[in-house]
C-alpha cells in the first residue's frame, strides 16, 4: 500500500509540473501614447508618427494613453469626435487649417504609479496649411515631453515620467523599455516577447510524466516481489 500511495505521489507530481511548464508566461505590454485617425466614423491606428503626417483641414486625429502589446490590442479613443461639433468655434481662415484633436488620457489602470489621468478633452488647432499634426498638438495641449529618439512621452504634461516602459501583465513596470524612434507606429506594432514557435512546455512536461510514472510502475512492483 506504501508503494501505491508513493507511485500515486509520483504521478501528481509529475502532472502538477507538466502543467506548470504549459502555462503561458504573463503577458507584457507598453505603457504609450498611441495616435489615431478617424475616418467614416472609425477610428485607424495612424501609419506614421505625428511628426511626419499632416492631415488636411477638417480632420479628426485622437490620442490615447494605454497600455497594450500593439496595434492590434491598442485602445482607441473613448467618447464622440465630430469635426463640426470641436471646432464650432474656430471658423476657416485663409491660409490656415484646422485639425480636430481628441485627447484621452485613459484610465486610472492604466495610468502610472502615483498618478491619476486628466479627463478626456477635445481641441481644435489652427495651425498652418502644411503643419504636422505634432505641431496642431504643440498649439493647444502644451507642455509636451518627447524623449531623445522623438518618441511622444507626455501630452498637457501627463504623465510626469516615463516613456513607452514595458509593463508586465499586472501593470507594472518590468524593466525594459520599448525602442522606439519618429517611427513610433512601427515600433508599437511589435509583439512584447511573443515567440510564434510551439510551446515546449506540453512535450517536456508529457516527458516528465512518462519517466515519473515508470519509475512510480518499476519501484511498486520491486516493493511486491521483495
Amino acid at each position: 500500500m506504501t508503494a501505491v500511495r508513493r507511485a500515486t505521489a509520483l504521478l501528481a507530481a509529475a502532472f502538477a509540473l507538466a502543467a506548470g511548464a504549459a502555462l503561458p508566461a504573463h503577458a507584457t505590454g507598453y505603457r504609450y501614447w498611441s495616435f489615431w485617425e478617424r475616418s467614416a466614423g472609425h477610428w485607424t491606428y495612424a501609419t506614421e508618427g505625428p511628426s511626419t503626417a499632416r492631415p488636411g483641414d477638417g480632420a479628426v486625429q485622437g490620442f490615447r494613453f494605454a497600455v497594450s502589446a500593439d496595434s492590434a490590442d491598442a485602445t482607441r479613443p473613448r467618447g464622440t469626435a465630430d469635426f463640426a461639433t470641436i471646432c464650432a468655434g474656430t471658423p476657416a481662415k485663409q491660409g490656415s487649417k484646422r485639425v480636430a484633436l481628441v485627447l484621452d488620457f485613459g484610465t486610472p489602470a492604466d495610468a502610472p504609479s502615483g498618478e491619476r489621468p486628466p479627463g478626456r478633452r477635445t481641441v481644435c488647432a489652427r495651425v498652418a496649411p502644411d503643419a504636422t499634426t505634432a505641431e496642431a498638438l504643440a498649439a493647444t495641449a502644451k507642455p509636451l515631453r518627447y524623449d531623445t529618439n522623438a518618441l511622444l512621452c507626455a501630452i498637457a504634461g501627463y504623465p510626469r515620467r516615463g516613456c513607452g516602459e514595458q509593463v508586465s501583465g499586472g501593470g507594472q513596470p518590468s524593466g525594459g523599455r520599448k525602442a522606439a524612434g519618429d517611427e513610433e507606429k512601427a515600433g508599437a506594432r511589435e509583439k512584447a516577447g511573443q515567440d510564434d514557435g510551439p510551446s515546449l512546455g506540453l512535450p517536456i512536461g508529457a516527458g516528465v510524466v512518462a519517466l515519473l510514472a515508470g519509475a512510480a510502475v518499476w519501484q511498486a512492483r520491486r516493493r511486491r516481489d521483495v
